[in-house]
């Protein structure tokens, strides 16, 4: 197949050992460039020491912790994607999300989810709003950062797998996030 080269070489002014070593170097360049991509791309931003995490969402897990421990002595577990950093005020700065997907309790397979999805609480200055969801995004609509929920099919009309997604933008002025239809837990 086709092959993408940095360089371009000059058969008469390169020796062919010397063209080889660079074809080689730009093969170890070109794999080092996929993985750096395929991390950049598929690896949120995670903060996986949890000494850094901002008080309101480590009382969150310290909940989390005891409820796990109060179930018949279960271990807690933070799993991969439990926290992430993303900006979702459109301030260019990571704000922070946790995820009760992430939770685990040895003791409990459902203690933190149901048939309605997880928790994911996001964090914007000191304003924390918990949402229950089977998943989230962020995008960027116009001039702002747009939180999207996919929630449960009944808070639109419907029963579980019915498409619902719950939109929220920041308001910088009132330092609220913003709805159609308030998001019921702010």
């Amino acid at each position: 197949g086709p092959h993408l080269s940095l360089i371009e070489f000059d058969a008469c002014a390169c020796h062919q050992d010397q063209k080889e070593g660079s074809i080689r170097m730009l093969s170890i360049i070109n794999r080092v460039s996929i993985i750096a991509m395929i991390c950049v791309f598929a690896c949120p931003g995670q903060a996986q020491d949890l000494s850094t995490l901002p008080k309101p969402l480590a009382e969150k897990v310290e909940a989390a912790q005891k409820a796990c421990a109060d179930f018949e002595n279960g271990e807690f577990a933070l799993e991969w994607g439990a926290v992430s950093r993303v900006d979702l005020d459109g301030d260019l700065r990571p704000d922070w999300v946790l995820n009760d997907s992430a939770f685990a309790c040895s003791s409990a397979a459902s203690l933190y989810c149901g048939t309605g999805g997880c928790e994911s609480h996001f964090l914007v200055g000191d304003t924390v709003i918990s949402l229950l969801n089977q998943g989230w995004d962020v995008v960027t609509f116009g001039q702002n950062r747009v939180l999207l929920t996919d929630v449960h099919g009944s808070r639109c009309g419907g029963i579980n797998p019915t498409p619902c997604v719950e939109a929220l933008a920041w308001d910088r002025e009132t330092k609220a996030w913003r709805s159609v239809q308030p998001a019921t837990n702010q």
